[in-house]
């Protein structure tokens, strides 16, 4: 037998009328003690304080399972629904002045004519872009306030304010991040506090030990080798632009730089060929010492400028890509209308389009224009070869790995 309803403005209504001295109440009488402050005179002097000399090394949080929050099937649409757990976030409104609203017709994936640019989208929620700090040139200690939800990005944003000026701003939180933390940025250059901390020493483990942590942004040259980052910039003095999505990361395998030491043995084993290389030779060198090489997720080795920024850690959220959204409308929500694939489309729609029952007239696949999509139709050009590209990405693994196996099975 259902139970009734119970109406909530009735009850509303009955909790208005109760008398303001019944309701429960948890807040306690304290004393105050009104102490004027003591009056700093003129040869009062505070004691200069180094941030530096307290500052500890955040935590490396250990990583939980992997767990994806379910539901109780009371709708349809809620029982396949798979969630990350992510309980440190903040719930309430995004920080309005580094905000404004996402409007206009590119929105549906259009251009200034109205014309369809990019197919699949449309509608959705509304939302509010927010303003990120690629560039991280403030110095100084920045206190992370909250952790927040992007719903323009895949990975997770942080709330700081910097600690001398009060300026807030967001950046990319890193995997681990959560509020109360502190992080800098060292693009502007090693402070002085930090070097008096270090007695003088300017050697790269000991500068390292001090500034290579979690969140901190940091030149390329910088940071050890072995070290994971993402934010990874491309030029000296701009912003990041590489690896900013949710759980990517890069890895930093060294520097072209090499000590004088080892130059100066070089020149003794190869019977002082060093002393008489060319300038066109020690031109070259000297270019690349300006570079690091980077690994970057997809397996391409990559030489960045060494004043290029990168910030310590890997993208948080990085169980993004597990996530289920369990209905079409959730996905209609983000923007996303529905794709229809060819052969369900009319002949004058697509060219597999038309006929009778499921067939796209013995014919290549090819996209809505006409063109090759598994393969035969190449877009790369050879002799247009990008020079900062060390190893380049592995391709085609998949035909490779079959290839293999029917050489197996052959054998």
């Amino acid at each position: 037998m259902l139970q009734p309803r119970i109406c909530l403005r009735q009850l509303q209504y009955l909790r208005t009328l109760q008398p303001y001295t019944s309701r429960r109440t948890y807040a306690e009488a304290q004393v105050i003690d009104h102490k004027p402050p003591s009056p700093i005179t003129a040869t009062t002097t505070l004691p200069e304080v180094n941030p530096y000399e307290s500052s500890v090394r955040p935590e490396d949080t250990p990583e939980a399972p992997f767990q994806l929050r379910s539901y109780k099937p009371r709708t349809p649409g809620i029982r396949h629904l798979r969630r990350p757990v992510n309980d440190h976030l903040h719930r309430g409104r995004a920080y309005l002045p580094l905000t404004f609203p996402r409007k206009g017709q590119h929105i549906g994936g259009r251009n200034n004519s109205g014309q369809i640019r990019v197919r699949h989208r449309g509608n959705g929620a509304k939302r509010r872009i927010r303003i990120i700090d690629f560039h991280r040139n403030a110095p100084g200690k920045h206190t992370v306030e909250r952790i927040e939800y992007d719903p323009g990005r895949s990975a997770h944003i942080a709330l700081v304010t910097n600690n001398a000026t009060g300026e807030k701003s967001y950046i990319i939180a890193a995997q681990g991040m959560r509020a109360g933390e502190q992080v800098e940025s060292f693009r502007a250059g090693i402070p002085q506090l930090l070097l008096d901390t270090l007695g003088g020493s300017t050697d790269a483990g000991m500068v390292a030990a001090k500034t290579a942590w979690r969140g901190n942004c940091l030149p390329l040259h910088m940071i050890p080798t072995g070290t994971l980052v993402h934010n990874v910039g491309l030029k000296k003095g701009g912003k990041a632009q590489l690896c900013r999505s949710a759980g990517t990361f890069a890895m930093v395998i060294g520097t072209q730089k090499q000590d004088e030491g080892e130059r100066e043995m070089e020149g003794v084993v190869d019977g002082g060929d060093r002393a008489e290389e060319g300038e066109k030779q020690s031109e070259r060198r000297r270019k690349k010492d300006l570079y690091v090489e980077v690994r970057l997720k997809s397996g391409e080795v990559r030489r960045i400028h060494r004043d290029a920024c990168a910030t310590v850690g890997t993208a948080s959220n990085s169980n993004y890509n597990r996530r289920q959204l369990g209905k079409a409308g959730r996905s209609r929500w983000l923007g996303i209308r529905p794709t229809v694939r060819g052969v369900a489309m009319n002949a004058s729609d697509h060219p597999h389009g038309g006929g009778r029952g499921k067939s796209k007239g013995n014919v290549q696949p090819v996209s809505i224009w006409g063109q090759l999509t598994k393969g035969g139709y190449k877009t790369r050009k050879k002799r247009n070869v990008n020079r900062f590209v060390v190893t380049e990405r592995p391709r085609n693994q998949k035909s490779l790995s079959k290839a293999k196996k029917k050489e197996k099975k052959n054998k």
